[in-house]
């Protein structure tokens, strides 16, 4: 029976009559359709289509059916989505020919002196897994690269944007500008500001059991900040000792400044800190260790403190995402063992947003000259105002709220990509999912390019494993996909984690 879509003033898209027939499946027969309506003009290049939820009630099928058939037609090429413009129909110059006929919309042939041969014109042929398998052989989708940006981003570092908290965040901003004192709006303290200063001492020795004071805090732009502030500035030098897997970016913006870096080797228990040698300094990520997951042991926590004081080093903790843990007790961090070796450097990219320009680092007080130096008087400081904003978030109690609110809703999608794995990708191991944002889905050696590859041409964005590893790690290598949960809105992610289900090797 056809099922027609009524345009509304509620409804978003073009009016739109579609027929499910055949005998693949509802998802099948809507695809077929879809195809068929662009491939013979009927739905125009740039047609939005009707968001998921319209078009399933419509044609009364599940959502998911509609955010798949979405989703496999973006990776064939016939649709495009982009964030906050929708699922429309790819630009085409026109309507792609059928099989055995000329195209009724090209351009006149060229006669030469010598008539060329004539061909049957047909549409160009897809890499075999990119084609419906209930398709009608003329039915083809180009063959092209998978499109860019993706329809579901799962690369790890980002959190999710459409959760940050406007309205209470307006109010700080709204309270810090109408109770600023006039000094704010000249020249700035290279510190920053005392009140976020203040505010920062009081949240991170509550809630991640640092110590320390409003005067050995440096207000920064973010992590990348910090370091170039550190070694850029020539505070400290390396060698610096490294995880073996770790941010590329970071180790470039280290070699950009001179400093070699030593990969430590990973096993269950974290960084082997046993192997720290001759180097002046050693970045960790103690609380969750990035990308691997899991947190370093309390044993090995203690044993890089003894190596820092033995050896007159620094341990650098990057605190990136301390706030969200699921399954375990809070770690606090590093820094409470020993305030004068460690320097703990953090930033609210992960809490709140990376638009939100503002780090902060937990300085010995041997360090803090040095780094108020390096940032220099005229140096591009964050926002004061910004700053400001922050203070009163985090006095309020509106951050707290936030985090929690946040806690909840990023371990029930932890939850729901566990328990997806479990039901369409039973052999897939899942690690590292006790705490942060993202999870590391171990996969047999040999299948992590493939992997990636695929999950491309399902339209979903995300890393391989290898790309984080240290070119100089000495330790076995590890086939697996960084999974980042927390980048999704809320709507968007049961699609998202049936393209990626889809797109595992073995998959149900």
């Amino acid at each position: 029976m056809a099922k027609s879509w009524v345009n509304s003033a509620e409804r978003v898209g073009a009016d739109l009559h579609l027929e499910l027939s055949g005998t693949g499946g509802r998802r099948a027969a809507l695809i077929a359709a879809l195809r068929e309506a662009v491939r013979d003009g009927r739905l125009a290049p740039g047609t939005r289509l009707p968001p998921y939820r319209s078009l399933a009630a419509d044609l009364g099928v599940a959502r998911n059916t509609v955010a798949d058939a979405y989703a496999e037609l973006v990776a064939e090429g016939w649709l495009t989505a982009r964030q906050g413009s929708g699922t429309r129909v790819a630009d085409r110059a026109a309507p792609l020919p059928r099989a055995g006929r000329a195209s009724p919309t090209a351009p006149p042939r060229t006669r030469t002196s010598t008539p060329a041969k004539r061909t049957r014109t047909s549409a160009p042929t897809p890499p075999a897994h990119a084609s419906s398998p209930t398709a009608p052989a003329h039915v083809r989708a180009p063959a092209r690269t998978p499109p860019r940006p993706p329809l579901h981003n799962l690369r790890q570092g980002t959190p999710d944007a459409s959760a940050f908290p406007r309205a209470a965040w307006l109010a700080s901003y709204r309270r810090a500008l109408q109770q600023a004192p006039n000094e704010v709006f000249g020249p700035g303290d290279p510190a920053g500001r005392v009140e976020l200063r203040e505010a920062l001492a009081e949240y991170l020795a509550r809630a991640r059991g640092v110590r320390t004071d409003a005067d050995r805090i440096v207000v920064c732009s973010g992590f990348a900040h910090a370091l170039r502030l550190l070694f850029g500035g020539g505070v400290l030098r390396g060698p610096l000792a490294v995880e073996a897997y770790g941010l590329p970016f970071h180790r470039e913006l280290l070699t950009a400044a001179g400093v070699r870096t030593v990969p430590l080797p990973l096993d269950e228990h974290g960084a082997r800190v046993d192997r720290l040698g001759r180097e002046r300094a050693v970045l960790l990520t103690p609380a969750h260790q990035f990308p691997t997951g899991g947190p370093l042991h309390a044993e090995r926590r203690a044993a890089v403190i003894d190596w820092a004081r033995a050896r007159g080093g620094v341990v650098l903790e990057d605190d990136y995402d301390g706030e969200f843990r699921y399954d375990r007790k809070p770690v606090g961090a590093v820094q409470g063992l020993d305030p004068e070796r460690v320097v703990l450097l953090g930033s609210v990219s992960k809490s709140l947003s990376p638009a939100v320009r503002l780090g902060w680092m937990v300085l010995p007080e041997r360090y803090v000259e040095g780094v108020l130096a390096a940032k220099g008087e005229r140096e591009a400081w964050a926002s004061v105002l910004d700053q400001l904003s922050l203070a009163d978030f985090l006095a309020s109690g509106s951050y707290d709220r936030h985090v929690r609110r946040m806690r909840q809703r990023y371990r029930s999608r932890r939850d729901r990509l566990v328990a997806a794995l479990a039901a369409q990708a039973p052999h897939v191991e899942v690690t590292g999912v006790a705490a942060g944002l993202h999870a590391v889905l171990r996969l047999p050696p040999g299948t992590e390019r493939s992997a990636v590859k695929a999950a491309a041409w399902q339209g979903v964005a995300l890393d391989g494993l290898a790309g984080f590893r240290h070119p100089e790690a000495d330790m076995e290598a590890a086939d697996g996909l960084v999974v980042g949960y927390a980048t999704p809105a809320e709507h968007a992610y049961e699609a998202a984690l049936g393209a990626l289900c889809r797109g595992l090797p073995g998959a149900l």
